[in-house]
């Protein structure tokens, strides 16, 4: 058997960028929550919640804190998706 080291893997590429509410929108299905579901998890309307997958209204901090608690995930996920530490300056 083949031993697989690091060196034979090449470091992905972002071939695309994705919005905070594409973010929203991908972990949201991923873990095969549907906008109501979410809903009940999070407090925030379905409409809203669309609205913010949508790109038609804002995530803002304090929203991303509440979905980012009922996705089990880190807030910076859902502001920042296209975050990458090799553009930061």
């Amino acid at each position: 058997m083949k031993t697989i080291n690091r060196k034979d893997f090449a470091r992905a590429r972002v071939h695309t960028h994705v919005t905070p509410g594409e973010a929203l929108k991908m972990l949201r299905e991923l873990q095969a929550l549907s906008q109501n579901d979410l809903a009940d998890l999070s407090g925030i309307s379905q409409s809203n919640i669309s609205a913010l997958e949508n790109g038609s209204r804002q995530i803002g901090r304090e929203r991303a804190l509440v979905l980012a608690k009922a996705l089990r995930v880190h807030p910076a996920v859902l502001l920042f998706p296209d975050f990458d530490m090799n553009e930061v300056a």
